[in-house]
């Protein structure tokens, strides 16, 4: 099981969007879907998806929350053709963030926000070996900008089988950066490639809760343990959700939660369901027992 997962909140277009975006990659499909009932959003669906063989979450629960560019998926291409093709079929419907063309770092690159409003950025890797096709980016900006460094090393110290892989920063330049803020570091956790970046011009946006990550947690231990390295914001904790320092939004949920939540028993949703409502921190034995009943 994928140790950290994206996890997107969609008003109600989660399974269209999931139909979207499996048809753009190969080795991708819908692997499960569940209906969660009386929430405090309503009825959410609730998807698990692999996309070029990573798993993803998609969540239709009202119209809340809202995808911002603080949050990107980078897909790796093999080819000019490959870049060209993912953004004909992204773009449409959606907004150009940096127009497809040539730059230093990559011969053909274009970042922009699909129909969903949800940022790719789509890079032709040349001759670098592509490991994983989609990669989330961080991007630190307004009270966060300057902060990536401190951030990736935080990170790296929580999540096991994580390395700090190269980081460049921006030295002296033209723009607000400063020399030191990182413009682009890799870094893996629990062996998941993600990257991170400094910004310092004006973005009227940071994290929110529109994209989170979901840790899967095999013990109640292993749930306290995330819980008391990751949540700094004691009015967000919900439902298994905390935020971080940097207001980047996590949940901790027990990996058996799939298990549960896709049973065909209606009756043993509706009351896991009605059991997690009402927890902060997900208690393993509690949600168990809720089941079993």
């Amino acid at each position: 099981m994928q140790k950290i997962v994206p996890h997107l909140w969609f008003d109600k277009d989660a399974n269209e969007a999931a139909e979207f975006y499996i048809s753009l990659f190969k080795d991708s499909r819908i692997k499960n879907k569940t209906v969660l009932n009386n929430t405090p959003s309503g009825t959410a669906e609730l998807l698990t998806i692999e996309l070029a063989g990573q798993d993803f979450m998609l969540i239709s629960a009202g119209p809340y929350f809202k995808f911002t560019p603080a949050v990107s998926f980078l897909i790796s291409c093999n080819s000019i053709e490959e870049v060209e093709d993912l953004w004909e079929k992204l773009i449409v419907g959606g907004s150009e963030l940096m127009p497809l063309g040539s730059y230093p770092f990559s011969e053909k690159y274009g970042w922009l926000a699909d129909r969903y409003g949800l940022s790719w950025q789509v890079m032709f890797m040349g001759e670098e070996e592509i490991t994983q096709k989609i990669t989330p980016m961080l991007m630190f900006v307004g009270d966060n900008c300057g902060k990536a460094d401190e951030a990736i090393n935080y990170y790296s110290s929580i999540f096991k089988n994580s390395k700090i892989h190269n980081i460049q920063r921006y030295g002296e330049n033209p723009g607000p950066d400063k020399p030191d803020f990182i413009q682009r570091a890799e870094f893996t956790l629990e062996n998941q490639k993600f990257w991170a970046m400094d910004s310092a011009y004006n973005h009227e946006f940071t994290f929110n809760e529109a994209i989170s990550f979901l840790i899967n947690c095999d013990t109640q231990e292993e749930i306290d343990y995330y819980w008391e390295k990751l949540s700094r914001v004691p009015e967000a904790e919900a439902c298994g959700w905390v935020k971080d320092s940097y207001g980047l939004s996590w949940q901790i949920n027990p990996s058996i939660m799939e298990e549960l939540l896709n049973d065909k028993d209606k009756e043993k949703v509706k009351r896991v369901t009605e059991a997690f409502l009402k927890m902060k921190k997900f208690d393993i034995k509690k949600l168990k027992k809720a089941y079993e009943l």
